[in-house]
């Protein structure tokens, strides 16, 4: 059993930056993919960003490429997602997953197993 906990969302004008961390319980973090999820009101949740068990491969959604960056400290049990030159379109819930069998590339498209209770993120034009 994974306990996931997300912090740092908060509200931020247009160009500005946030780092949401996700703490996740127990001792069995570095067996687990970890993603990042956004719901946006009115919108089906959608993939942001996932990272490998190691940290050593990273995957993006296309509208978050090369400004958002996903990282991960094994020894502190946590996963970051660095978000930079935020949009207003970038306003929603933000999730951390983890998944424990499967990999990394493709937590956007299977179920995981694990989900935070996410925080919000407002982004003024």
């Amino acid at each position: 059993q994974v306990q996931l906990v997300e912090s740092g969302g908060g509200l931020v004008q247009a160009g500005g930056s946030l780092r949401l961390s996700c703490a996740a319980s127990g001792r069995t973090f570095r067996s687990y993919a970890m993603g990042w999820f956004r719901q946006a009101p009115g919108k089906e949740r959608e993939f942001v960003a996932a990272i490998s068990r190691s940290g050593g491969s990273t995957y993006y959604a296309d509208s978050v490429k090369g400004r958002f960056t996903i990282s991960r400290d094994n020894a502190k049990n946590t996963v970051y997602l660095q978000m930079n030159s935020l949009k207003p379109e970038d306003t929603a819930v933000y999730y951390c997953a983890a998944n424990l069998k499967g990999t990394a590339q493709a937590m956007g498209i299977t179920l995981n197993d694990y989900w935070g209770q996410g925080t919000q993120v407002t982004v003024s034009s």
